[in-house]
């Protein structure tokens, strides 16, 4: 890319808002900056023309598509037609929409109709087609939703196609266009990952006709630009299908810029073929791309339009995302239009898609990974009294393979102990449940004993409760041991993940202290925090501690080596709250937190060099809880979500830059009040769930897997499920890694053994059979559904071999009836 511009245009009057090149002559470029619009001979490098002021701030502008006219939409809530070369005053004008919001203007080719698309007065987003012979008033006005996005429009000539998008938001609408009836037909709504910041259409000279793509256009989101590509099914993919692709408007300019302004318009732009064996080959003999500073005309905020919001920083668009929606097109000629995302099969004069992910970058292998709620029959339901008053350095509840601790609102820190085994609507008497005799601040079930809680209490006391075998039978009034040390309540409770008996805890005294449960005594006794403790996290390893607190600082510890920090550095902004985990194998940190302006973010810190910041840092939202991270080792995908939140991010997180891969997300009807994720064995490995978590919500508790799709599930999907660490079984006791030593836990392969690896699946294994789009858009009449309903009814009574009951009954002997 040259490091300065060619030459540089200065209209003046403010910043440049729209620009807009000459369709049919060489070097003419219109420019709006405040309430002027300015006509360029870039070749010469001054004006042509500058036309009358507008009433207020310019909005867009747009040629016809012979170069005759020009149109614009202002903030004044008019629309303008203008004839540059014959008067600088505008020709004709009208009131185009009652809202002064954004509005756009186009023409519809060289017809002498125009869209516009803007705010009633109700604040709903219409679109409107005008006659420029009949201005007066619009030919006809479609009223869609009331979003407060401001539409970007896109009109395709050859194929009538309106393409509208709203800025910030997900959905694409596409509709046909009749100009002698007028109307505006639906014919596809696609729905996409990531919300749009910008539209642009492909030429239609980069179209592959072989497929039969009729458009393509491209989405521009917070991090990806993602191609969405619009096809109509055919039977035949082998022919060239004159009816979809006519000729189009070639590269080559009509006419230079001062013929033009002489008054040349009898010159149009050649029309090509978009045959592959009878299209001409164009060359540019230059690329000219004009720039706007500081704002461009389709990507900056407009009226609303605020930026982020809390559902899109997506990355994963990129990589391919497919979210297809397709409707038969009433009245089209055509069949029916079916839109995607991703890479076409094949680009003509355009990049492969090896090229177009070195440009949008890698994409993780969980992008598609589907997160649902299991059936009914595995929930927990009829939960009442839940406690909303946890602190929030606890997730709230916590969850182990067999059963669940959830802390209760009733008075002396009741917990109730919920078993998976026994799923199903409680019942409306009181439950067993631990009296733990003070309000509970944290919990945390020991990872080697499934029967053994510890809960800290707001008496800065640690009580470690067992359950009996079975669950509880009746109230658990006495609890195993109480460890006493802290002089403040206690913020959190962590369990060491490698030795067992060990346990580390974090008070408002600002002190970490780990404790020997074996013996019920202090162990260790950790210094160097100045503010509130907002979480800890133990390395995988066993041997490191690391800490964020409420004074911007993270600090990483040895415990066995030194009291005191061994790193420091700098942590999230804000003080609202915050959260750490162990990633990449124990060689990263991952901080959740938030920054000045209240927005959550994500932090990755190399945790060998915390003193430098953070490696990247990911915007994710605005939300007023602190995001939960779980990260899973095995497959490096992180999960977070907030209480009261309603979706649950997905990252997998690489050591390599770009360090943060999207995944599709999982999203809930209702907020949830806290998520806990099980052990791996509790997944089901045949159906690729490679993490199952527990949603506790407000009245129930619901099992949430979280899946890969795959074609192949009757193999093992080796990639995802490599041998995982037996993190339910200690590595070492406590007392010995306090002398000094250290352990490593065993991994286990989780292969069944009916299960062939896929790495190994025979290559000739059959596949799935591709089924055309025409299969499932074909209408049906009612008379053949019908026919089709008796069919499968008959042939259902006639498949059972179940005896009549008038074939059971027994006869009456003849003498009975005397």
């Amino acid at each position: 890319m040259p490091s300065a511009a060619g030459l540089t245009l200065a209209p003046g009057g403010g910043p440049v808002d729209v620009l807009q090149f000459h369709p049919t002559a060489d070097g003419v470029l219109a420019s709006g900056a405040g309430k002027r619009v300015t006509v360029w001979d870039v070749g010469q490098q001054e004006p042509l023309t500058a036309l009358e002021a507008h009433g207020d701030q310019l909005r867009s502008l747009t040629w016809k598509r012979d170069g005759r006219l020009l149109g614009t939409s202002c903030k004044d809530k008019k629309l303008r037609i203008f004839d540059p070369r014959a008067s600088p005053a505008a020709s004709q004008s009208v009131l185009g929409h009652e809202n002064n919001k954004d509005c756009r203007l186009l023409w519809m080719g060289s017809s002498d109709c125009l869209i516009s698309v803007g705010f009633s007065q109700m604040r709903e987003r219409e679109v409107k087609l005008w006659d420029a012979r009949q201005f007066s008033a619009a030919m006809l006005t479609v009223t869609l939703d009331t979003s407060p996005g401001a539409a970007i429009p896109l009109y395709d000539d050859d194929t009538r196609l309106l393409v509208l998008a709203g800025k910030g938001e997900n959905l694409l609408y596409c509709f046909e266009a009749a100009v002698v009836q007028p109307a505006l037909t639906p014919v596809t709504q696609c729905r996409m990952e990531g919300r749009t910041r910008g539209l642009a259409a492909v030429p239609r000279l980069a179209l592959d006709v072989m497929a039969c793509e009729v458009l393509r256009v491209l989405q521009l989101t917070d991090t990806a630009l993602v191609p969405i590509s619009y096809v109509v099914p055919r039977k035949s993919v082998q022919d060239f299908h004159e009816d979809l692709f006519p000729d189009c408007a070639g590269m080559l300019p009509a006419t230079s810029a001062q013929a033009w302004w002489a008054g040349d318009s009898q010159q149009q732009v050649r029309r090509v073929s978009l045959h592959p064996a009878r299209r001409p080959t164009e060359t540019f003999t230059s690329s000219v791309i004009a720039c706007a500073q500081p704002q461009a005309a389709d990507t900056s905020p407009a009226d609303g339009d605020t930026g982020p919001t809390d559902t899109d920083t997506n990355r994963s668009e990129g990589s391919g995302y497919s979210s297809p929606s397709s409707l038969a097109s009433p009245g089209s000629t055509s069949g029916s239009l079916s839109a995607s995302t991703g890479p076409s099969s094949g680009f003509a004069s355009s990049p492969s898609q090896k090229s177009l992910q070195s440009i949008l970058g890698p994409s993780s292998r969980f992008r598609h990974a589907q997160g649902r709620v299991l059936h009914r029959d595995t929930h927990l339901t009829n939960l009442r009294g839940l406690s909303l008053t946890t602190p929030g350095e606890s997730d709230g509840f916590c969850a182990n393979r067999l059963r669940v601790a959830l802390p209760l609102l009733s008075a002396g820190g009741q917990i109730a102990i919920l078993e998976h085994s026994r799923p199903g609507r409680l019942p409306d008497v009181a439950v067993p449940t631990i009296q733990n005799g003070v309000a509970v601040a944290d919990l945390c079930w020991d990872p080697f004993d499934t029967r053994r809680l510890a809960v800290a209490g707001e008496d800065a006391k640690i009580r470690l409760w067992r359950i009996p075998e079975g669950g509880l039978r009746e109230p658990l009034r006495e609890p195993e041991a109480v460890l006493q040390g802290h002089t403040e309540k206690i913020y959190s409770i962590r369990f060491h993940p490698l030795a067992s008996d060990l346990l580390v805890s974090s008070s408002y005294d600002m002190t970490v202290r780990i404790w020997e449960l074996g013996t019920g005594q202090e162990a260790l006794c950790l210094q160097g925090h100045t503010d509130q403790i907002f979480s800890m996290a133990w390395s995988p390893d066993g041997m490191k501690l690391a800490t964020v607190s409420k004074d911007g600082r993270l600090r990483l510890y040895e415990p066995r080596r030194s009291l005191q920090p061994l790193q420091e550095g700098p942590g999230p902004e804000g003080g609202r709250g915050a959260r750490l985990v162990w990633v990449c194998s124990g060689d990263f940190l991952l901080v959740s937190g938030f920054d000045s302006r209240s927005e959550r973010k994500i932090l990755l810190y190399r945790a060998q060099a915390l003193p430098e910041g953070p490696v990247s840092v990911l915007s994710l939202d605005v939300a007023p809880s602190t995001l939960l991270p779980f990260y899973d080792e095995d497959t490096s995908v992180v999960f977070l979500t907030g209480k009261g939140d309603t979706r649950v991010f997905l990252y997998e997180v690489t050591p390599e830059p770009p360090y943060f891969l999207e995944c599709n997300s999982f999203t809930s009807t209702e907020p949830h009040k806290g998520f806990a994720f099980l052990p791996k064995p509790a997944c089901e490995l045949r159906d690729v769930e490679f993490a199952r978590a527990l949603r506790l919500g407000q009245s129930s508790l619901e099992p949430v897997a979280f899946r890969v799709p795959r074609v192949r599930k009757e193999y093992f999907q080796d990639d995802i499920f490599p041998p995982t660490r037996v993190c339910w079984e200690p590595a070492l006791g406590g007392s010995a890694w306090l002398a000094g030593q250290d352990g490593r836990q065993r991994r286990l392969c989780l292969r069944p053994p009916d299960m062939l690896p896929a790495s190994q699946a025979p290559k000739d294994a059959p596949a799935r059979r591709f089924v055309p789009a025409a299969v499932y858009l074909e209408e049906k009449s009612e008379e053949q559904k019908k026919e089709e309903l008796l069919s499968a009814m008959v042939a259902r009574l006639g498949s059972r071999q179940d005896p009549l009951p008038q074939d059971s009954f027994e006869g009456v002997d003849e003498a009975e009836w005397d």
